[in-house]
């Protein structure tokens, strides 16, 4: 089975899941979004993203646009809580970026947030969304530590079971 591991990462959040994928998929293929891969000569693709606004970054996105109809299982790395409303909207959201895809499964991970983006936000003023309130500074300061060994454990296993229980063959 060829088996592809692709991914989009911004701070290596998602790069760091992805290797961790790979290295439990020793016959996979590991590559960059940027490099462009052939998705239609492989069995599986693993798509790996970061969230940006709720969905795949517009990296992510592009690179998704040319998988087709191949058998694909989604992970990404958010800098929200992995059991929120949040993270389950923002995989559903990049599925829907996949509508010839036949989809496998899915993970996602916290991730620490890209510094610039809290500095942004630590300047919006009180009444605005995302401005910095008591919960979100704290999330901020759990997503620091992500992912993390355990985190990149919980990928390597997902994926390993994926290969060897529930991934169809073509």
């Amino acid at each position: 089975m060829k088996i592809l591991v692709v991914y989009s990462s911004k701070t290596g959040n998602t790069r760091k899941i992805a290797r961790s994928i790979a290295d439990a998929l020793p016959a996979a293929d590991l590559a960059a979004v940027e490099e462009t891969p052939d998705a239609s000569a492989y069995d599986i693709v693993f798509m790996g993203f970061w969230v940006d606004k709720g969905t795949a970054d517009n990296a992510a996105q592009t690179y998704m646009a040319t998988i087709g109809a191949q058998h694909v299982a989604l992970f990404a790395t958010l800098g929200a809580y992995p059991d929120s409303q949040h993270a389950v909207d923002s995989l559903d959201n990049a599925a829907k970026l996949l509508p010839d895809a036949v989809l496998i499964d899915r993970f996602i991970c916290q991730g620490a947030i890209d510094p610039k983006l809290i500095d942004w936000m630590k300047q919006l003023p009180p009444e605005h969304p995302h401005a910095p309130d008591e919960a979100r500074v704290q999330r901020w300061q759990d997503a620091a530590g992500h992912p993390d060994a355990s985190d990149c454990r919980a990928a390597a296993d997902w994926a390993a079971d994926l290969i060897a229980h529930g991934c169809p063959h073509r």
